[in-house]
């Protein structure tokens, strides 16, 4: 085989290329587990907390989070050979959700984490998904010396749809991410022939 060139007979593969939004509240672990499962150097936007911010910025129970994300993180993973998933990780303090509607943009789906010592903080990109109808799974993030509840109090408390998946996950861990990530890709793909389908009915 000449470098750079195809084997003969066997035509070069042309992934098919998908945006999956990493949401949830300050200090749920999106900076985590989008360099959990990158594949190149993720792109962080992170700057440190300062005094200023004390007034708006809620650590209780993340004490130990000294940055925040203000614009995104961006990462790559390649699920299969035809198949790459690039992930934008949005910015969970309110004074920055004005970057969701651009991010969000031209998405397949979203992960929302979730983080049961602060279960309150994502219902703000729950309801964000819900109202734009993009397909979301949940993902509840397990923190050393949080609380474990049975998943289907952790829907009940979120009021979430019958159809959204939930799972339980570490975004620290490759294996664990690349689950949630398949996960939320067979959700949306779902979603979108469930809506063609009511079209066409």
């Amino acid at each position: 085989m000449a470098f750079g060139r195809p084997e003969r007979g066997k035509s070069p593969v042309e992934p098919v290329t998908l945006k999956i939004l990493v949401a949830g509240g300050f200090g749920v672990g999106k900076t985590t587990l989008v360099g959990a499962v990158s594949e190149i150097r993720p792109l962080r936007t992170e700057e440190l907390l300062t005094e200023a911010g004390r007034p708006v910025d809620d650590t209780s129970g993340v004490e130990r989070k000294h940055t925040t994300t203000v614009a995104m993180d961006f990462g790559r993973i390649t699920l299969r050979e035809d198949l790459v998933l690039y992930l934008f990780g949005t910015p969970g303090q309110e004074r920055f959700w004005f970057m969701w509607d651009e991010l969000s943009e031209g998405a397949l789906g979203a992960v929302v984490l979730a983080d049961t010592r602060r279960l309150e903080d994502c219902f703000a990109a729950v309801d964000y998904f819900e109202r734009r109808s993009i397909p979301f799974l949940v993902g509840v993030n397990c923190f050393e010396g949080a609380s474990r509840y049975p998943a289907e109090d952790v829907r009940r408390a979120l009021d979430l749809d019958a159809d959204v998946p939930l799972v339980v996950c570490d975004a620290r861990d490759r294996a664990s991410v690349k689950e949630v990530l398949i996960g939320v890709v067979q959700h949306a793909m779902a979603y979108a022939a469930d809506r063609r389908q009511t079209v066409t009915t």
